[in-house]
């Protein structure tokens, strides 16, 4: 099979003829249709996240049908299924006995300490696999495995507000902009100052107000979740928000934060992250994105051209996602 594989942090993905993979127990061998090229995936391929092993295959918004299954009755030979980031847990530690797997000391993550979907194959835990709603296509059905899945825990981490706030518009915000506005919320998206193309995008999407993120909104914000990597954010969305407001950081990776003065956070206003995902949260959006579906708006790249859609990403030229898809 082929495989775009990573041979050091940094470099560029190299196309690799590898045997086809034999799923353990409780495992499914994929034939993998399309997999979306994710803001992780950067920093994995860039060097940023610690301990990254060599070689990988990177990706973890994997849509695939099921060739073989390693002992286990849970998705059948042909089913279509969703893999996401988190790959497997060990169910025993503190944070998996509370509930709280996301957090396992010694979680498996697909395309980063295992091998993702950047294949024509692609084996994963059927335990952590998802169901994926009938009304989406192969490649329109990526993206909600991790830009849908954790923008739909942000919101949760985002309480109930009304005003919200969305730094970085991009594959997780426009689809959590269709689902906040479904809901009845306000939707005030930020993007890169001067970035006319992408605020007209957000409005398109049922936002409220778009305009770059050195701007104010035209009112208090009660939450603001920031997708967007960058540290700077931080503040500025602690200064759009109202008293009592939240600032949730959805990355993986952020740059520094820089030093800001106490009264942006002062009056009960507050920073916290979201990490990861459980399987119940997947869980749960498959079936709200199935119930209010959404505009998946994607831009779908050959498999050998993942370098491209990796570029693609990093100079932030596209709108809404990208997606390999596999012949």
């Amino acid at each position: 099979m082929k495989a775009m594989r990573l041979h050091a942090p940094g470099g560029p993905l190299s196309c690799d003829e590898l045997p086809l993979p034999d799923p353990g127990p409780g495992e499914l061998l994929l034939q993998v249709a399309a997999c979306g090229v994710c803001r992780t995936d950067l920093h994995v391929v860039d060097g940023e996240l610690p301990a990254i092993r060599c070689p990988l295959t990177p990706g973890h918004e994997i849509v695939g049908r099921v060739v073989a299954a390693g002992g286990t009755a849970r998705f059948a030979k042909g089913d279509r299924v969703g893999v996401p980031w988190l790959g497997g847990t060990c169910g025993r530690c503190r944070w998996c006995r509370e509930g709280r797997e996301n957090l396992c000391e010694r979680a498996q993550f697909t395309g980063y300490t295992r091998d993702g979907g950047y294949a024509e194959y692609a084996v994963a835990n059927a335990g952590y696999c998802l169901a994926i709603p009938d009304c989406y296509d192969d490649a329109e059905a990526a993206p909600l495995l991790c830009a849908g899945l954790i923008g739909y825990r942000a919101l949760r981490a985002a309480g109930e507000a009304q005003a919200l706030g969305l730094y970085g518009f991009g594959a997780s915000a426009h689809l959590l902009a269709q689902m906040a506005t479904a809901q009845g919320r306000r939707v005030f998206a930020f993007t890169r100052p001067g970035d006319t193309e992408a605020q007209r995008f957000a409005a398109s999407l049922g936002a409220t107000w778009a305009g770059g993120s050195d701007e104010l909104p035209p009112e208090p914000l009660d939450a603001a979740i920031l997708f967007a990597p960058v540290g700077a954010l931080v503040p500025a969305a602690l200064a759009a928000t109202r008293k009592g407001g939240r600032v949730v950081c959805a990355g993986i990776h952020m740059s520094d934060i820089p030093s800001f003065p106490y009264r942006l956070l002062w009056e009960e206003r507050s920073i916290v992250s979201v990490a990861n995902l459980t399987r119940k949260d997947g869980e749960e959006f498959m079936r709200l994105a199935g119930e209010t579906p959404l505009h998946v708006s994607i831009e779908r790249v050959p498999l050998a051209r993942a370098n491209e859609a990796l570029a693609l990403l990093r100079r932030g030229d596209l709108r809404g996602a990208a997606v390999l898809v596999v012949a």
